[in-house]
């Protein structure tokens, strides 16, 4: 707003009060927006460019390996040279969904993965709010010993909570009073076992990650929450929780991966799989169809359709978010 009789000083004005000359021809506004062809557009992908071939290489190439390994019929005798190589299309994927065995082993790998992902996520999250309500040295004692457990070596891990679990010398069975009882014959039992050592080997990335995001949140919004009454739960579900969902994407993308993928702990605490493979993973079985017996273009199908049932889990869970609002 202007005083009444007095006129604004239009741009013409304002330039000639510094003595400038207004530009003549082309538009008023000021072309600042980056060219795609060209400036300063192309300057973060020239510094993102070297760690993109490095990603290429480690992980678009053998994508594309595996993927031209499993059109082809690729047994021991195509590795060998005795017979040569062989193009069947799909005849591999279809050989793969064809196998009730494959079916079975799918289902008991989501319904893994799930409780995997869900445990990690509760205990991680659970140890991350305690971290915020201990002192300095149980916060510190705390952490070590959780990045103790994520440094672990997954063999080295496996091969402990077999030992603890050991019916003949475990010291669990000692303590539970079970006697020489073995948590690796029964299907759920040894499915619990494994279930249990990935929780431990897993939960310190979602404890550290989501203890980060906390510490983050101001100190005032939490203060108003608890001068309002509300509790340690309601707290979370309310409050924390939503203002930390870019955190928990994260987070709980990283687990579906990592959980879908288990190998190591399947095969060194199950001895392979199971009995009859009752404790068979995509992975595992994968590992099973393409060296022990043989049939590589069987094996890299069965990757190939893990890779796709990855990407499709996450795609639906970022879509799924973004209906939602979340920005990403």
């Amino acid at each position: 707003m202007t005083p009444t009789g007095v006129r604004a000083a239009g741009p013409s004005r304002v330039w000639a009060r510094r003595g400038l000359s207004r530009p003549r021809g082309g538009s008023r506004k000021c072309d600042t927006a980056p060219r795609p062809f060209g400036g300063a557009g192309w300057h973060p992908w020239l510094y993102l460019a070297p760690a993109l071939v490095i990603l290429g290489g480690l992980l678009l190439y053998p994508i594309y390996q595996l993927g031209l390994i499993s059109v082809f019929r690729y047994t021991q005798a195509q590795v060998s040279g005795g017979e040569p190589t062989a193009f069947v299309g799909v005849d591999n994927y279809a050989a793969v969904f064809g196998d009730e065995q494959f079916w079975s082993v799918l289902l008991a790998t989501v319904l893994f993965a799930a409780a995997c992902v869900l445990s990690t996520l509760a205990v991680g999250c659970a140890l991350a709010v305690l971290l915020t309500r201990v002192r300095a040295l149980p916060r510190l004692v705390l952490m070590l010993a959780a990045l103790g457990a994520w440094a672990t070596p997954a063999v080295t891990g496996s091969t402990v909570w077999l030992f603890l679990f050991d019916p003949d010398f475990g010291p669990v069975n000692r303590v539970l009073g079970l006697g020489d009882h073995s948590w690796t014959y029964g299907r759920y039992s040894a499915f619990l076992l494994v279930l249990l050592e990935v929780v431990w080997c897993s939960f310190p990335f979602v404890m550290v990650t989501v203890y980060a995001g906390i510490r983050a949140v101001p100190s005032e919004v939490l203060e108003a929450a608890a001068l309002d009454g509300a509790s340690q739960w309601r707290v979370w579900r309310s409050v924390l929780a939503p203002m930390l969902r870019p955190v928990l994407t994260v987070v709980t993308i990283q687990s579906v991966i990592w959980d879908f993928k288990v190998f190591t702990q399947i095969y060194v605490m199950t001895g392979g799989g199971g009995i009859a493979g009752q404790n068979l993973v995509l992975n595992v079985y994968a590992y099973q169809q393409a060296f022990a017996s043989s049939q590589y273009g069987l094996g890299a199908a069965i990757g190939v359709v893990t890779l796709l049932v990855l990407l499709a889990v996450t795609l639906v869970y970022l879509r799924l978010l973004r209906r939602q609002g979340e920005e990403l």
